[in-house]
């Protein structure tokens, strides 16, 4: 997004909100996420491919502020079933092909000339970003999980498990990395079935990622990054193997060296409050979410500076609604879910707890 033109300032951490506007404005982002909901703003129109993606920021974004009202359910499952990759016959899995969702209506058609009438649809184009967002709008709007072709979708899945235990996201020419782990083991849990993941072999991946400093970088050998950490963790938490006390028990969790892991994550919180992804790098709206997950899912959030934290995220609030990367920035979607996120991690009154290593509400994870 762009920079607020009415600031005066190039630091982002030279900022001051109004006192009186420094309290969570609940019905604010309401309004802006329903603005989201009817009409995808120009901005995002280069990004159609993933509004699969965007639409999941909308409604687990209005579930997580208590207003899921705001949209209409029906209509929401039955475009998201639209999206759903299916193999032409019951079991014939063509070519090794993924039967998951695709990310919006534009990916499922190519066009070989200018003229609509001549686009042809695609044989499949599904991936496990869309299939994770997919599914978890799905729960959240109360659909019954168990009406999806779930066998089609995981034995293909196990199919884009690599030999080293990482997952491409589609069936063919794809990068890969921690966040198609997570992405894999959360449409699992979802699905309660893990027929399209080897465990084992995908643990070996997630700790084959751990840096010497403590995080996870998205791939061996890469630098620590709060996002691949929050990946890495989370995975690991839906595949079973943090256990529950680890912080008060245990100074090793399968091999993940987790007091340099706490040292690494506590130490993203910078001195205005806020958290950093990386070493060096100033703090954003959205590592609050990733960065402070990953202490909630290890049981250090006590140690975060709660306070320090919230001040710095209401700077990023927008008077718009939603909030910004950084002070001053107009808002977006993805740093406004993840804003709202961090708001709910804080328990702020009137918003739904979070399921953290899911990434949507507990009412919505727990099928309520």
């Amino acid at each position: 997004m762009e920079e607020d033109p009415f600031s005066n300032s190039d630091d982002p951490s030279d900022f001051h909100r109004d006192p009186d506007s420094l309290f969570f404005d609940r019905d604010r982002h309401i309004c802006f996420l329903e603005m989201m909901y009817q009409l995808l703003p120009a901005p995002y129109q280069d990004q159609d491919i993933n509004r699969l993606t965007l639409a999941y920021f909308v409604v687990s974004g209005l579930h997580i502020l208590r207003a899921i009202d705001r949209v209409d359910k029906e209509v929401v499952i039955d475009w998201v079933l639209s999206l759903q990759a299916l193999p032409k016959n019951a079991g014939n899995l063509e070519k090794g092909q993924f039967y998951g969702f695709h990310g919006s209506r534009s990916s499922q058609f190519q066009s070989n000339s200018n003229r609509p009438s001549e686009q042809t649809q695609i044989l499949n184009g599904s991936h496990l970003a869309s299939t994770y967002c997919a599914l978890a709008i799905l729960k959240i709007v109360g659909y019954n999980l168990s009406l999806i072709d779930s066998e089609s979708l995981l034995k293909s899945m196990k199919n884009l498990q690599q030999p080293d235990g990482c997952y491409m996201p589609i069936h063919t020419g794809a990068e890969k990395d921690l966040r198609f782990v997570f992405c894999a083991a959360a449409i699992c849990s979802m699905l309660k079935n893990w027929s399209g993941m080897d465990r084992e072999k995908a643990k070996e991946y997630i700790l084959s990622c751990q840096s010497y400093d403590g995080g996870f970088g998205l791939i061996p050998g890469s630098e620590s990054h709060g996002g691949a950490t929050y990946c890495a963790v989370a995975s690991l938490q839906l595949m079973g193997f943090i256990e529950e006390g680890l912080m008060s028990t245990n100074s090793t969790c399968h091999n993940v060296n987790v007091p340099l892991l706490l040292n690494w994550s506590l130490q993203r919180q910078a001195l205005d409050g806020g958290f950093q992804g990386r070493i060096n790098k100033p703090a954003d709206t959205c590592y609050a979410f990733w960065v402070g997950g990953v202490l909630r899912i290890l049981g250090a959030d006590k140690f975060i500076n709660e306070n320090a934290l919230r001040e710095f995220l209401l700077t990023c609030q927008s008077e718009y609604g939603g909030f910004s990367k950084f002070p001053r920035l107009l808002p977006d979607l993805y740093h406004s879910y993840y804003g709202f996120c961090a708001f709910s991690l804080l328990k702020e009154s009137g918003l739904n707890s979070l399921c953290v290593e899911l990434g949507i509400s507990d009412i919505a994870a727990i099928g309520l």
